[in-house]
C-alpha cells in the first residue's frame, strides 16, 4: 500500500504535468490553442500555426515529464515508482486541472518520462520519431503526427520486450494502449478519411 510521502509525489508529478505548455507557447500571439486545428493543447497542433512555437512546446511537455520523474524518483524506491511517476505526469498533460480537465494527446511528456527511466532505449525511440515524421510530413500521410507518435511507442514496447521483459514491457504496453486511446479521433480520421494533420504553415 503507498504510503503518504509516496501519494503526495505523486501528486507533486501529476501537477507537474498538468503545466500546459501548449497554451503558454501562444501567449503574445492573441491565439487560444484550444481554438484552431484539432483543438488539442499539444505540439503536433501548436506546429499547425508556428514551428518555433512548437518547438517551445515541445521542449516544454518533454521536460516536465523528464523533469517530474528526475525530482520525485528516489534511488531507493522500487522500480515500479518511476512508471507510477511517469503515469502521473502523463495523466496530468492530458487532464490537465489548469485547462478544466482537458489536456494533450501525452506523447512527448511520456518520452521525457522514459529518458529518465530508459535513456538510451529512449534516445532511440526519439530518433525512431523524428524519421517517421519526417517521411510521413514529405509523404503527407494522413494523421502523420499521430502514426509517428503511436508507431513509436509500439517500437519502444517491442524493444522493451526484446531487452528488458517483465514487468517494463507490461507497463510499456500499458502506456502504448493509453496513449493510442487518447488517438482516438485521430484513427477515426485516418480510416474514415477525416481532416488529418495538416502541414504548419512557413513563418
Amino acid at each position: 500500500m503507498l504510503d503518504t510521502n509516496t501519494i503526495l509525489r505523486m501528486l507533486g508529478c501529476f501537477l507537474i504535468g498538468s503545466i500546459p505548455f501548449a497554451v503558454l507557447a501562444m501567449i503574445g500571439t492573441g491565439i487560444d490553442i484550444r481554438t484552431v486545428g484539432s483543438g488539442n493543447p499539444g505540439f503536433n497542433n501548436v506546429l499547425r500555426v508556428s514551428k518555433a512555437r512548437a518547438i517551445l512546446t515541445l521542449i516544454g511537455d518533454l521536460g516536465k515529464g523528464f523533469f517530474a520523474v528526475w525530482v520525485f524518483l528516489r534511488v531507493e524506491d522500487p522500480a515500479l515508482y518511476g512508471w507510477l511517476f511517469g503515469f502521473m505526469a502523463v495523466f496530468g498533460h492530458c487532464y490537465s486541472p489548469f485547462l478544466k480537465f482537458n489536456g494533450g494527446k501525452g506523447i512527448a511528456t511520456s518520452a521525457g518520462v522514459m529518458l529518465v527511466l530508459f535513456p538510451a532505449w529512449a534516445a532511440a525511440a526519439l530518433v525512431f520519431f523524428a524519421a517517421l515524421r519526417l517521411l510521413g510530413s514529405r509523404l503527407k500521410w494522413r494523421e502523420a503526427g499521430m502514426i509517428a507518435s503511436v508507431s513509436t511507442w509500439l517500437f519502444f514496447t517491442l524493444v522493451m520486450a526484446l531487452l528488458a521483459g517483465g514487468p517494463d514491457v507490461r507497463n510499456a504496453a500499458l502506456m502504448t494502449v493509453f496513449l493510442a486511446w487518447r488517438h482516438q479521433r485521430n484513427f477515426r480520421n485516418l480510416f474514415t478519411g477525416g481532416s488529418g494533420s495538416a502541414p504548419a504553415p512557413n513563418e
